[in-house]
């Protein structure tokens, strides 16, 4: 995706925070008005809610957790029905679905011709500063140099690059094994995308603007590509994940794995993290599904924009990287929460 920096941060429940979330519109739908719900696999999407519903820190929430474990996929949507409210969140805005994904990316633990592009842990004194050093200040300086920042080096930039986009991933190592790199922080400068610059640029068309296209591009002009990511002045750092068994996915927001074409991120000023999302994705390859959101993201502000987690791997990242689709995504929420947020549905 142009998409999302993950953030280790668990927000429990739907807060008005911020002038935008005040602003937001609630309606109760029935889930009749859920088109496609009844074709669900529920039984999926209540393994991955049981995923992360332990974490979450309100009562109400508690209380439905400890009752889904009583309830087996056959009658997952009779839990569903039962104990929740299907809750459209609006604010103005039109919705907007893309996709992330795992990369792999092929590097080494030690540097060498080959392998000479670092992964860097986060420095302390980035810590504490906001903004730290930009991209290009990192990257041509010395202030990294020398210090054993270094978790591993791959051999592409421009891989480099969308690893950073995407926050995690998985790299390679020349003796078969592998290693899972997560989210460690971030320069706190703020996210500029390089494809639009190409668009302002002339280089490319507004419709031709993709993951492919750009890396692409930058490959074809490595001078002027390479001048390109400085665009970006955002930079991210990385932590090595041991504890995340290679079978499962990524760490997201929550801190737990989350699960291919079941986890979302999304915008926790109106979804509440560890919550049911209805999703129904329109565009060339519709979809209607039961997610949970269990993820966010820098670029995912908004109560109608989600980010569907399409896997690890070069043919997830290619169907993620063409996600650009509308629609509709309806949060389902605790029966008294719902209408608590609700009161003109009295």
């Amino acid at each position: 995706m142009i998409a999302a920096l993950r953030s280790l941060f668990l927000v429990a429940a739907m807060t008005t925070a911020s002038a935008a979330g005040a602003e937001a519109t609630r309606s109760i739908l029935s889930f009749d008005e859920l088109e496609g719900w009844a074709a669900d696999d529920h039984g999926a999407a209540l393994s991955v809610f049981l995923n992360t519903c332990g974490d979450l820190g309100d009562p109400d929430w508690r209380a439905l957790c400890g009752v889904a474990r009583t309830y087996d996929a056959a009658a997952a949507q009779a839990f569903f029905e039962l104990f929740f409210r299907p809750v459209l969140v609006e604010d103005g805005k039109d919705a907007l679905f893309t996709g992330y994904f795992e990369p792999e990316l092929d590097g080494s633990r030690t540097r060498s011709d080959r392998f000479r592009y670092p992964i860097y842990k986060m420095p302390p004194e980035a810590r504490a500063a906001n903004p730290w050093l930009s991209r290009r200040e990192i990257l041509s300086g010395d202030a990294m140099q020398g210090r054993g920042l270094e978790i591993a080096w791959v051999d592409d930039p421009v891989e480099l690059f969308f690893l950073q986009i995407q926050g995690s991933g998985r790299i390679r190592l020349p003796d078969g094994g592998a290693l899972r790199v997560g989210y460690g922080g971030a320069n706190g400068h703020p996210y500029r995308s390089i494809g639009t610059e190409l668009v302002r640029k002339g280089a490319l068309g507004a419709h031709q603007v993709s993951a492919q296209m750009i890396r692409a591009w930058v490959r074809k002009n490595p001078e002027a590509g390479a001048e390109l990511l400085f665009h970006n002045p955002s930079y991210v750092f990385f932590r090595e994940v041991t504890r995340v068994a290679p079978e499962f996915g990524p760490l997201g927001a929550m801190n737990r794995s989350v699960t291919t074409m079941r986890s979302i991120a999304a915008d926790p000023v109106y979804t509440p993290l560890g919550a049911p999302v209805w999703v129904e994705k329109d565009g060339k390859t519709p979809l209607r599904r039961l997610m949970i959101a269990q993820d966010t993201g820098s670029a995912i502000k908004g109560a109608q924009r989600a980010d569907i987690f399409f896997g690890t791997g070069d043919a997830a990242g290619q169907e993620a990287g063409r996600l650009k689709d509308p629609g509709r995504m309806v949060v389902l929420l605790p029966i008294q929460r719902a209408y608590a947020m609700t009161p003109d549905e009295f």
